[in-house]
């Protein structure tokens, strides 16, 4: 099964310090890879939380398999790993198929009002 890449803004092993961990706006990181059924299954609930809370949150994506180092410096062992970076830090994380609402209940803590 291969599947389309997730919406968000495509990121890469190359960019990661500009892209995620020097960005002041917190980014949700899709960790996902095409052929992956859970990934392709969590792509619309990740794409309407970033619709939602645009401008507190922008949505990346992260292909496993075109960039496996950045995935190990996270320890994501499986997919998809959703990972909210805000200042630079990984703060919240969110493994498999999940449910919108698990999701942003993960999230928003760590979001500004």
């Amino acid at each position: 099964m291969s599947g389309p890449a997730p919406a968000g803004v495509e990121l890469s092993a190359d960019g990661w310090e500009a892209d995620v961990l020097a960005r002041e706006e917190p980014i949700l990181v899709d960790f996902w890879a095409p052929g992956c059924a859970p990934c392709v299954k969590v792509a619309p609930a990740v794409e309407a939380l970033g619709r939602r809370y645009a401008g507190r949150m922008t949505v990346g994506t992260l292909n496993v398999d075109e960039h496996p180092r950045a995935a190990e410096r996270y320890d994501v062992l499986s997919i998809p790993t959703l990972i909210l970076f805000k200042g630079g830090a990984p703060v919240a994380r969110v493994v498999g198929a999940a449910r919108a609402g698990r999701i942003e209940r993960a999230l928003t803590p760590h979001l500004e009002a």
